[in-house]
């Protein structure tokens, strides 16, 4: 009977093992699955940080670069206005003169000196009169104003006059001219 017995309790020791076995592994599974909901949870709150943060790097560079653009731009009519300060003083200059000129063909002649500097600071700054009068009607680049009979049969649909002058900054029309078209 003891080999009974023993294995009787043998037989016994191990169910009882396994189901001691079988509650630590629901035990450990939970465990497990507490362990990836925890897991889950870390990576979930980093790549809410990460968002967060990439976020307002974004917001940040965006103000940046607003901030940068109209620095720019204000700074670039800085730059345009000193070009133009000394043309100023020379109109002031030529008004001055007037006052006390009794001689008028030194009046024009300064006058036509600062007209030709003014006109070359502008040039300088990439600003280009367009050249209208007996071309062809462009309406990109023209604005008719009127028409008149063409005065010969060359200046049909072309334009006879200029009223205001269109111009370039670069390659880009900044002005219209105003024209007058032959009909």
């Amino acid at each position: 009977m003891n080999e009974q017995d023993n294995y009787y309790d043998e037989g016994q020791d191990p169910v009882e093992t396994n189901s001691s076995e079988q509650q630590e592994q629901p035990a450990d599974n939970i465990a497990e699955e507490l362990s990836a909901e925890e897991k889950l949870a870390a990576e979930l709150a980093e790549a809410k940080d990460k968002y967060m943060r990439l976020s307002a790097e974004f917001d940040n560079y965006r103000k940046r670069t607003s901030k940068e653009r109209v620095e720019l731009i204000q700074s670039a009519g800085k730059d345009v206005i000193s070009k133009l300060l000394p043309t100023l003083d020379d109109f002031d200059r030529a008004l001055n003169a007037m006052e006390t000129a009794t001689d008028v063909e030194s009046v024009k002649t300064g006058m036509d000196i600062v007209n030709n500097k003014f006109r070359q600071t502008l040039s300088q700054l990439g600003l280009k009169e367009m050249e209208t009068t007996g071309q062809a009607f462009d309406p990109e680049l023209q604005e008719a104003i009127t028409s008149i009979p063409a005065p010969t049969a060359e200046l049909k649909n072309k334009v006879v006059d200029v009223i205001e002058k269109g111009y370039y900054l670069g390659d880009k029309v900044i002005r219209h001219a105003k024209v007058v078209i032959g009909q």
